[in-house]
C-alpha cells in the first residue's frame, strides 16, 4: 500500500471517531425491543410504549419489520385507527384508548418485530413478537428388519417424527432411560426439518447406532423439547425394542458363467451371509398364569413358560397327578397304567380339557379353557436348549380352580296338602365355604339365607318354582343353583267363571283358557275346534282353542272345563257381535269376570244418554250460580245490597228513577240450600221465608 493509501484509511478512521463522539443522529445504537409471546392462535396486544405520548396517541402510524423490509401496517388519527392493505387488514383493532394494538388468528408467519412512530418520526417503539407451537406427540419407527452385531458402523436403529411444532423442537434420543450423544463410529443422530405452508415444521430424526447382543432387549425412544409463553415443556415417544442377530458366513462353490462354453472351467469360490439370533443360553425358567388372583370353573386360564435366553429354549409343561396318567405328543394319544406318585407332560400346544388335544401356537403357553376343578394342581416348566441340550426346571406352582358343584334340593319333587307345612333341605359341594339362598323363581325375592327353607301354612298361590343359590362369597361370580316346583294338592283353579268377548261373525278366533292344580289337570271345551296345550309350569297348563264364530255359537258360547282327580271347574265365555255393541249398551247387562272360585256380582251399566244429560244439567246450574253469586256480591261491595232477616228487600234508588221497572226473582230452591246466598253475618231466615228477593233493575 501507497503513502497516498494509509493517508486516506487515517482520514476514514478520524472521521469515523468524530462522529461517533459528536453523536450524529440515526448512528446510536437502538434498545432492544419490548418481547410479547403467544401461542398459535392466540391474540396478542401489542402497547406502543412512546415516552412522549403517553395518553395522547392520536397520531399513530404501525408497521411491521420481516426481513428488514419495513411495511406500514395500521394507522391511527385523531384516536381513529383504519388497517393498511395487506395481510394484516382484518386482523387488527385499537384497544385501551389507542393505546393498544390487536392481533388475532397468531400465525407463525406473525413471527416477526412490529414498531409504533408518532408524529415526530424521530421516536418509535420496537416489539418482538415470538409466536410458539407445541408439537404433536411424536411417533416412532423401528428398524424391523433388524441389526447384526457385526456391523462395524451405526446403523439405523429407529426414526422419530414430530409434527406441526413452531419453532423446531429438539430432540434427544435414549436407550434404557440413558440420553444418547453423538460418539463417533458408535451413536450417530442426523435431524432434518420440513416447513409446511402453514409455517408449522416437522422434525425427522434418524438415530444410528452399533449394538451389542446385550441390546437385544433394550429400550429406545425419542423425546421432543419446546418452548411456550407459561415455560419450557417435553413430549416422549413410546419405547420400542430393535431386533438384533448376530451373522456368519457360508463359503459355496460354482461355476464362472465365462465357463459354460470354455473348456477346463476352474470353480468359482463364494460367500453367504445369513444372519441368526445371537445365542444366548437360558439360565432361568420361569411359570406365570394368567389372570392373577382367584380363578373359578368357566374363566380362561394361560399357563405360560418363560425363559431368560435367546433363542427360548424347547418348552414342556408338566404337572403332578396320581393315578392314571394321561400322555399326549405330537396328535398322539395313548393311554398308560402307571404306579402313583408320577407326572405326566403337557406339550404347550395341547389343552387337558376332558382329555381332548386342543392345538395352539407353540409358544410355551398351556390354554385351559374354561377351566375345570379337574385342572387344580401343582404345574412346572421344562426348559430344553436344543443346542447344549442343557434341562432347566421352573419352580412348581399350585393351581387352584375353586367351584361349586352338584347342588340337590331335598325331596326333589316336593308335594304338599293346601294348609300343612313343607321343608326344603339344599347341598353341594365347594373347595370354599359356601353360602346359601332362597329365591322364589317367579319374583326373584329372597326368601331365606340357609340351607333350610320352611313353609307353613301352605295356600294355592305358594305353588310352584323355587331356586337354591350356592355360592363362594370370596370369589366373586362363583355360584350354582338348582330349581324345585312345589306342587299343591287340590282340584283346578282358574282366574275367572265368564269372561265376554266382542267378534265378527264369520271370523276366526282364538279362545283361551287357563287353569292350575295338582295333580295337573287336562281341558275339555264344550264347542268343537282345533284345540293345543301349552305348559306354563308342572302344575300350569294352558288351552287354546281355534273356532270359526257362527251364529250357535254366539247363542250358546263356549265352555271350557278343566278337571283333574280331586274335582273340576268352569269358565263360560259369551261372544258379542262387534255391531252390537253401542245399539245395546243402554239395556244389556253383563256379568264382569269373576274369579272361579269366588262370589260372582251382577252389575247394571249406566245408560250413556242419561249420563250425558245429568253431566250437562249440572254444569249448567253451577254457571247460574256462579253468575247469581257475583251479581250479588258486586252489589253489596257497592253497599246498595244490605243484608237482613227480611225475605224481600229493595234497593234503593235516586228518585228520578223510580219509576222504572223492578225484576222479582224468585228461586225454587230449599231454604238450606238458600243459605248459600245469605249474608256473611250468617243471620237465619224467618219461617216463611221462601228466599223470593226483589232486585230493582231500572237503572
Amino acid at each position: 500500500m501507497g503513502r497516498s493509501g494509509l493517508i486516506c484509511a487515517f482520514l476514514l478512521a478520524v472521521c469515523c471517531c468524530s462522529r461517533r463522539a459528536a453523536g450524529v443522529p440515526g448512528e446510536a445504537e437502538q434498545p432492544e425491543p419490548e418481547l410479547v409471546e403467544v401461542e398459535v392462535g392466540h391474540t396478542a396486544l401489542l402497547k406502543c410504549g412512546l415516552s412522549h405520548a403517553q395518553g395522547n396517541l392520536s397520531h399513530v402510524d404501525w408497521f411491521s419489520v420481516h426481513k428488514e423490509k419495513r411495511m406500514p401496517i395500521f394507522r391511527v388519527r385523531q384516536g381513529q385507527g383504519q388497517s393498511e392493505p395487506g395481510e394484516y387488514q382484518n386482523r387488527l383493532s385499537l384497544q385501551d384508548k389507542g393505546t393498544t394494538l390487536v392481533l388475532t388468528g397468531i400465525t407463525p408467519h406473525d413471527d416477526r418485530i412490529f414498531t409504533c412512530q408518532g408524529k415526530r418520526r424521530a421516536q418509535e417503539h420496537r416489539i418482538r413478537l415470538r409466536v410458539y407451537k407445541a408439537p404433536e406427540e411424536p411417533s416412532i419407527q423401528v428398524n424391523t428388519l433388524g441389526i447384526s452385531v457385526n456391523s462395524k458402523e451405526p446403523v439405523e436403529v429407529a426414526t422419530c417424527v414430530g409434527r406441526n411444532g413452531y419453532p423446531v423442537p429438539q430432540v434427544t434420543w435414549y436407550k434404557n432411560g440413558q440420553s444418547l450423544k453423538e460418539e463417533k463410529n458408535r451413536v450417530h443422530i442426523q435431524s432434518s426439518q420440513t416447513e409446511e405452508s402453514s409455517g408449522l415444521f416437522t422434525l425427522r430424526s434418524v438415530l444410528q447406532a452399533q449394538v451389542s447382543k446385550e441390546d437385544k432387549d433394550a429400550q429406545f425412544y425419542c423425546e421432543l423439547s419446546y418452548r411456550l409463553p407459561s415455560g419450557n415443556h417435553m413430549k416422549e415417544s413410546k419405547e420400542v425394542t430393535v431386533p438384533v442377530f448376530c451373522e456368519y458366513r457360508l463359503f459355496t462353490m460354482g461355476l464362472s458363467p465365462a465357463s459354460i462354453c470354455p473348456p477346463g472351467t476352474k470353480a468359482a469360490l463364494g460367500l453367504r451371509t445369513v444372519p441368526f439370533a445371537c445365542a444366548d443360553p437360558a439360565e432361568r425358567v420361569w411359570l406365570e398364569v394368567e389372570p392373577e388372583g382367584m380363578l373359578k370353573e368357566g374363566d380362561r386360564v394361560e399357563i405360560r413358560c418363560l425363559a431368560d435366553g435367546n433363542p427360548q429354549p424347547h418348552f414342556s409343561i408338566i404337572k403332578q397327578v396320581r393315578g392314571p396318567l394321561f400322555w399326549v405328543e405330537a396328535g398322539m394319544q395313548e393311554w398308560l397304567e402307571v404306579r402313583s406318585d408320577h407326572a405326566f407332560v403337557l406339550p404347550q400346544n395341547l389343552n387337558t380339557r376332558e382329555m381332548e388335544e386342543e392345538r395352539t401356537d407353540d409358544n410355551g403357553v398351556l390354554v385351559l379353557d374354561p377351566a375345570q376343578k379337574e385342572h387344580s394342581g401343582r404345574y412346572e416348566c421344562q426348559g430344553l436348549d436344543l443346542e447344549t441340550t442343557t434341562s432347566l426346571q421352573s419352580d412348581q406352582q399350585e393351581l387352584v380352580v375353586n367351584y361349586v358343584s352338584d347342588v340337590r334340593v331335598s325331596p326333589a319333587a316336593p308335594e304338599s296338602q293346601e294348609g300343612s307345612s313343607l321343608t326344603l333341605n339344599c347341598e353341594a359341594e365347594s373347595n370354599q365355604d359356601l353360602q346359601f339362598q332362597w329365591l322364589r323363581e317367579k319374583t326373584g325375592k329372597l326368601l331365606a339365607k340357609g340351607q333350610v327353607l320352611q313353609l307353613h301354612n301352605l295356600k294355592r298361590e305358594e305353588g310352584g318354582g323355587y331356586r337354591c343359590l350356592a355360592s363362594v362369597p370370596s370369589v366373586p361370580g362363583l355360584n350354582r343353583s338348582q330349581l324345585v316346583n312345589v306342587a299343591i294338592f287340590g282340584p283346578p283353579w282358574m282366574a275367572s267363571r265368564e269372561k265376554k268377548m266382542w267378534v265378527k261373525e264369520n271370523s276366526v278366533l282364538n279362545l283361551s283358557c287357563e287353569a292350575s292344580g295338582h295333580p295337573r289337570p287336562s281341558i275339555v271345551w264344550s264347542v268343537h275346534g282345533m284345540a293345543s296345550e301349552q305348559d306354563q309350569e308342572p302344575q300350569n297348563v294352558l288351552s287354546v282353542l281355534n273356532v270359526l264364530v257362527t251364529p250357535e255359537l254366539l247363542e250358546t258360547g263356549a265352555e271350557c272345563v278343566a278337571s283333574n282327580s280331586l274335582g273340576r271347574n268352569t269358565t263360560i265365555i259369551f261372544l258379542e257381535l262387534d255391531s252390537n255393541r253401542t245399539t245395546n249398551l243402554s239395556t244389556s247387562t253383563i256379568s264382569p269376570p269373576a274369579r272361579a272360585n269366588g262370589t260372582s256380582t251382577e252389575k247394571k251399566l249406566t245408560e250413556p244418554e242419561s249420563k250425558g244429560v245429568v253431566i250437562v244439567a249440572v254444569t249448567v246450574c253451577v254457571l247460574v250460580l256462579a253468575l247469581l253469586g257475583a251479581v250479588l256480591y258486586f252489589f253489596h261491595k257497592k253497599g246498595k245490597l244490605p243484608c237482613g232477616r227480611s225475605g224481600k228487600q229493595e234497593i234503593t234508588l235516586p228518585p228520578s228513577r223510580k219509576s222504572e221497572f223492578v225484576v222479582e226473582v224468585k228461586s225454587d230452591k230449599l231454604p238450606e240450600e238458600m243459605g248459600l246466598l245469605q249474608g256473611s253475618s250468617g243471620d237465619k231466615r224467618a219461617p216463611g221465608d221462601q228466599g223470593e228477593k226483589y232486585i230493582d233493575l231500572r237503572h
